[in-house]
Parts: C-alpha cells; structure tokens; sequence
C-alpha cells in the first residue's frame, strides 16, 4: 500500500508514479520521479504542498523543464508540475497578467496581441514565467527584471504573498525565490504601447537570430553556464579548443558552444560529465571558473 499516494489521488490532483522525467526536461534525459503531480489550481498546489511537508516527502516545483538536468537515478521525492491550471494569460491597462504556468512564448505573443512592447526578448526562451522569474530569465538585452511590476508567491508554509519588484531581488540569473522557497504563481508585468507590426517583426528578427547561432534542433537546456564576469562562457570554450567534444551521446555545441546538446541517446551522466570537463579545461586554459546556469535534480554521485 502507498498510503501518500492515495492521500495525493484524494486531493483531485493529477498522480502519477515512477514518472519517466526525460518526458518532461528539454535535455530529454533523466530518470523517474516517485511521484509526479499537476495541480488543477492554486488551492490544490496548496494542499499538494502542505501534504508533502506533513509527510516530510521532498519536493521540486517543475514548469518546462527547460533549465533542469535530472539525475538518471531520478528523484526520490515528489515533482510539483505548474502546468496549464496555472497558464492564464491576459492584457489589460498596459499590464499584461499572467500565471507562472504559461508559456513565456505565449505572454509574448499575448503582449504582441495587445499592442504592448517590452516582451519581444521572452519570445524565444523555451520556459514558463515562473520559471523565468525564478532565475530572472532574459536574452538580446532583455530580462524580466525590466517588465516586473508585482509576483504573487506562495510561502513555504501556504501563505499566498505579493511580492514587489524591489522584494524579489532580481539579479543575473537570481532572485529570492530559491532562498526564501516560495513557489511563484502568477505576476503582473507592466508594458509600454506599441506598433504591433513592429513588435511582430522584432519577434519575427530575435526568431532569425536563434536559428542562426543556435542549435535548436538538437534537445538542450539552453545555455549551459552562466556568463562569467567581463567574457562569455561560449567565447572562453571554444577558445579552449572544446568545440564538438563529447561524451557518449552529450556534444558541446559547434554551432554554440555555450550549449551541452543531446546528440542522441545521451545520459544524464553523460551530460553531467561533460559539463566538468568543460568547467575543468576552460579553468586550465583561461583561469576562469564557469559556473552552472541550469540546475540539477538528484543524486549525481
């Protein structure tokens, strides 16, 4: 008998067990999670929360998976996916509203709609706002730190808190979401008007520019490092002659070598390997210490 599942089943939240994660990152690696849970709302995220920290079960918030590497052991412990419940999207009075479920594809799009500017740089990255907001996601100059007007958060004890601009602490790549373990629901982001067929073609341009010099048709998580002060992570690997090196199925990109691809077949391991040896060779050859943009689940042991 698994008495925490059936208290999960009994919560209206969609259960699943042994879930294979390699669905569900855009590394397409990863091994299975002893439960993974999509919440139909806030109420049930709630619930979901609550019932894991009163059975002391550990727990990830999950939105695209698209800056996370999960161990091939998998995750002994409970994967909180905010999903489509958690997806509304509109505009109203320059703001655009939207909840961390969404796309940050579709905000864009949304904003785009509306004749509001300021998103065109989001169009692109392959992740939800709530994800985004956690790690102050941005590209081509932009980043969330310039639209946010207010996040709304869910505590680690349930309590449902608005945050400020100035309370989230946006950095590069950071904010105080991780070390406060809130769970972002929703935000309000405030636009400024614009020509819509300019927004389109700005869109359309960033669009161009990705298929260009990055290698999109192969799973990734994006860029793999962060960019170090005064360089950039790409520029210092390929300077370290590492273009193309590879491990099992994981490959540093030629087109860009700030990105670790999945060739075919690649492990979690192997992915994870490479990243060292990254980190190892560029030290070696540059003095700099390169560190990780995505996060890992698990035990890499």
């Amino acid at each position: 008998m698994d008495l925490f599942y059936d208290s999960l089943c009994e919560l209206a939240v969609q259960v699943c067990r042994d879930e294979p994660m390699d669905k569900h990152v855009t590394f397409r690696a990863g091994g299975p999670a002893d439960y993974f849970v999509t919440p139909g709302s806030v109420r049930e995220l709630k619930a979901v929360i609550t019932l894991c920290r009163e059975a002391e079960k550990p727990y990830f918030i999950l939105g695209n998976g698209s800056n996370l590497l999960v161990s091939d052991k998998g995750y002994r412990g409970v994967v909180i996916h905010v999903g489509r419940a958690l997806g509304r999207v509109h505009a109203a009075g320059g703001r655009l509203f939207a909840g961390a479920g969404a796309s940050l594809a579709r905000a864009a799009k949304e904003a785009m709609e509306a004749g509001l500017t300021g998103l065109e740089f989001a169009a692109g990255i392959p992740g939800t706002v709530g994800g985004a907001l956690v790690m102050n996601a941005g590209a081509y100059g932009g980043e969330m730190s310039q639209v946010v007007e207010t996040v709304d958060v869910l505590t680690k004890n349930g309590e449902e808190k608005r945050l400020s601009l100035r309370d989230m602490k946006l950095g590069y790549r950071t904010s105080c979401i991780q070390a406060m373990e809130y769970i972002v629901t929703g935000t309000t982001l405030t636009l400024k008007p614009g020509d819509r067929e300019e927004i389109q073609a700005r869109m359309e341009d960033l669009a161009e520019r990705r298929r260009a010099k990055q290698p999109l048709e192969y799973p990734s998580a994006g860029s793999t490092f962060k960019r170090p002060e005064g360089n950039f992570a790409g520029k210092l690997i390929m300077e370290a002659g590492l273009a193309g090196l590879s491990v099992g199925g994981a490959c540093v990109s030629e087109k860009h070598c700030g990105f670790v691809i999945n060739k075919g077949g690649a492990t979690a391991s192997d992915i994870w390997e490479l990243c060292r040896l990254v980190q190892a060779r560029v030290k070696e050859s540059a003095g700099v210490s390169l560190e990780l943009e995505i996060r890992l689940l698990g035990d890499f042991s």
